[in-house]
């Protein structure tokens, strides 16, 4: 028996295995400000257009449901994701968010002393699942807040067991085209899966991307997540997917809690696929306004990555007075909420969701006041 084991026997109280209390826990955007009973909220990245109407009927419409236990096999969404996109829908899983299927593909695949590898500046979930399961994360530099195949292949390891890649990425909103995301599976063994986060895939327009759906058809070791959160405007419901090989698949299904999606969740999400003309008026107001705002932003001397995604990650300067730190506290006193990312490790950079016209105006002219104070 290990020492571990006995100091734990003999604690004086239950104690976490090791590795657990070391996880910092995921700070989500702010929502509030102190004395500001309704302020602009741009921290999360929320469709600021709200959702669907049909979803919301949908939604509405369950509430004699409430009693029952959803259908654990998510049938109905799983039968309209397949007929939308061509899929197979045995190769669907779906759960709370996406989060929790980088947590099953973490729980079914890692065991301790195993590794995960993503950009540095990489959604925070797949760290936490990933530790949790007493695995360790690998960090590869990304070159102008972009993914690098080369640095991500560098880390990879006999040890490496999944290889996490958003695209467009979170907190930063830049992408790599689909040549480089082949080249960049044609690197890996065999035995490691590539998870594709294409939680704001649905934001790109450039011919050159590629989802990654039709790798799943090619490759045994493909794994393509999507979300309902961003696009459709179902956040509060937590409804997320993944298209994935027939054995992967299966694995997760053996380890999914039952029930893992809502009867309301499962009945707004086949709503909302459906409403195509939301879709398309919550993708025209990003194509609009995400370039107007980067330029705005730029032309006051700021640093606005290219972004692909439904928001802006701005740098600041690092000159006391226009920090980012002092620059999200100026914008909260004027009401505004966005997203600092020091925890990303840019402390130097605020993330800004892309907002209605006014929404946009407002936060231009507040960060131009800014720079010239």
């Amino acid at each position: 028996m290990s020492d571990t084991v006995l100091d734990r026997a003999a604690a004086p109280r239950p104690t976490p295995k090791p590795g657990i209390l070391d996880i910092a826990c995921y700070v989500p955007g702010k929502s509030k400000v102190e004395g500001i009973a309704h302020p602009l909220k741009l921290s999360a990245n929320e469709n600021v257009l709200g959702c669907s109407p049909a979803a919301k009927d949908a939604f509405a419409g369950a509430v004699d449901q409430l009693h029952m236990y959803p259908d654990g096999r998510t049938t109905i969404l799983r039968t309209a994701i397949a007929e939308k996109h061509g899929l197979a829908p045995e190769q669907l899983i779906f759960g709370c968010g996406s989060d929790e299927i980088f947590q099953l593909l973490n729980q079914a695949f890692l065991e301790p002393g195993d590794n995960i590898v993503q950009g540095e500046f990489g959604f925070g979930a797949y760290a936490i699942g990933a530790r949790a399961c007493g695995a360790q994360v690998k960090l590869a530099k990304e070159i102008d807040h972009r993914i690098d195949v080369e640095a991500l292949l560098e880390q990879v390891d006999a040890r490496t067991r999944l290889v996490f890649v958003a695209n467009p990425g979170n907190p930063t909103g830049t992408w790599i085209t689909g040549q480089e995301v082949r080249r960049l599976h044609a690197g890996l063994p065999a035995s490691v899966i590539l998870v594709l986060d294409g939680a704001y895939a649905e934001f790109v327009a450039d011919p050159r991307f590629e989802d990654g759906m039709s790798m799943v058809a090619e490759f045994e070791n493909v794994v393509v997540t999507r979300t309902f959160s961003k696009l459709h405007g179902l956040a509060a419901l937590r409804v997320g997917w993944a298209y994935m090989p027939a054995p992967i698949a299966d694995a997760l299904d053996r380890i999914r809690l039952p029930f893992n999606v809502n009867i309301p969740a499962q009945l707004a999400g086949v709503a909302a696929l459906g409403d195509e003309d939301f879709q398309a008026r919550s993708l025209a107001l990003i194509e609009q306004w995400r370039p107007w705002l980067t330029q705005q932003l730029g032309g006051i001397g700021l640093d606005p990555a290219p972004s692909a995604a439904n928001f802006v990650l701005v740098g600041f300067p690092k000159t006391p007075g226009k920090t980012a730190r002092e620059a999200e506290a100026y914008l909260a006193s004027k009401g505004i909420i966005v997203r600092g990312v020091g925890g990303y490790g840019l402390p130097d950079h605020l993330r800004i969701t892309i907002g209605l016209e006014a929404h946009n105006r407002a936060v231009a002219e507040a960060l131009a006041a800014f720079m010239k104070s």
